[in-house]
């Protein structure tokens, strides 16, 4: 493979720009109006073809190149987060309440880039490239089933992804065959009892008391209930009750979720979340309702499509760290592109070498954007390898 660098490399300056712009004006899933009318510009302006109000707020655009092979379909996710950004720098969220706080923006403005380096280079290109801007990474159901409904993956062979990674230092490129990151479950559960005076408990059914029993209960699902070589995660992350400290609660809300690979796993934790809820609350005498939402599946990387990105990788980023990762208990609708087309998602550091990075989701969140240049290169690297394989 050869990459034309006096192509690519003056693009990092714009790529800072594009993602300091989207870091300053961030919007949140399915409303990435701005978001997706700059995107649109863009591409248009250098002669791609481009379709706006894909998923609703996503955009699709297809160079044709100038040489024969296969197409090839590159994605990136650009919605941010309800999460009010802490950081003091000069590209700070304006948007009080929401910020990029898992490097949407810096997946985009890398996306941009391999879009303008394409259309700079469009004779030389073997196939077709596919450049998937795609809407609500952040929520469930996620914008992927959408894009794929909507047509994104027509004609396509193979589809690759790229998340800059805080955990990982700069440099850092890392993916594995097989499953890869987890799915992504939700939970909801209503607690019910009988509001009262707190001198009185003996007439009041606290559903306080019966929602912290729950959340302990929980606990036990993944060390008493699934296999020990099997990787799960239940975690509670809300818990609300209470309007008053002389007041027994009546009602408590949690809520939380659940991380798998397997399916066997996925049902087994699912069903004793239920039974462990129903017998938590009877024994205190409350009612309860269970809210079940099913994510993402798990990320599954074709395993020749990973070794291709392991590949391409050590040959482009000689001089820096390029190896197989430990599954993530995160997840991505990524995996839906994969269910219906050969590819893989792999990552790229964005983080501090002493791992002193602020993680994603936090209000801190920030990344080394000279990642970018890195996950850019290595997209264009595999695209241009794929597309000139024999079908």
């Amino acid at each position: 493979m050869s990459i034309d660098e006096r192509l690519l490399t003056p693009l990092y300056e714009r790529m800072v720009e594009w993602r300091r712009h989207l870091h300053r004006h961030p919007e949140l899933s399915f409303k990435e109006n701005e978001t997706s009318a700059m995107i649109a510009e863009l591409l248009s302006s250098w002669g791609l073809d481009v379709t706006r109000g894909v998923a609703g707020t996503g955009v699709v655009a297809r160079l044709q190149g100038g040489l024969p092979g296969r197409t090839i379909a590159l994605r990136a996710d650009i919605d941010a987060l309800p999460i009010q950004d802490e950081k003091e720098c000069e590209y700070a969220s304006t948007v009080p309440g929401v910020m990029h706080a898992c490097g949407h923006d810096g997946h985009t403005a890398q996306l941009l880039a391999v879009a303008r380096y394409y259309s700079l280079n469009q004779e030389r290109t073997a196939g077709t490239r596919v450049f998937l801007f795609q809407p609500g990474e952040e929520v469930l159901p996620g914008g992927a089933l959408g894009m794929i409904r909507d047509g994104a993956l027509e004609g396509v062979d193979a589809i690759y992804g790229v998340h800059l990674w805080s955990p990982y230092p700069y440099g850092k490129i890392a993916t594995r065959p097989g499953p890869f990151m987890a799915s992504p479950d939700e939970f909801e559960i209503e607690i019910v009892g009988r509001g009262g005076h707190a001198g009185l408990p003996h007439q009041a059914t606290d559903a306080l008391v019966a929602g912290a029993h729950l959340v302990v209960a929980l606990q036990t699902i993944v060390s008493r209930n699934v296999d020990p070589l099997e990787s799960a995660v239940v975690s509670v992350g809300q818990l609300q009750a209470g309007t008053a400290r002389n007041v027994i609660a009546e009602r408590c809300y949690l809520s939380g979720t659940v991380r798998t690979f397997t399916p066997e796993a996925r049902a087994a934790i699912r069903q004793r979340l239920e039974e462990v809820a129903r017998h938590v609350c009877d024994m205190h005498g409350a009612d309860q309702a269970l809210t079940y939402y099913e994510g993402y599946p798990p990320v599954v990387n074709d395993e020749r499509e990973a070794a291709r990105v392991l590949r391409v990788a050590g040959a482009l980023h000689a001089d820096g760290p390029v190896g197989l990762c430990e599954r993530i208990m995160a997840g991505e609708d990524f995996s839906y592109y994969l269910r219906e087309r050969p590819g893989c998602f792999f990552f790229v550091g964005a983080g501090e070498a002493d791992g002193s990075a602020a993680p994603h989701h936090h209000p801190k969140f920030d990344l080394d954007e000279r990642a970018m240049l890195h996950a850019a290169r290595l997209l264009i690297g595999v695209a241009d390898d794929a597309a000139g394989e024999r079908a």
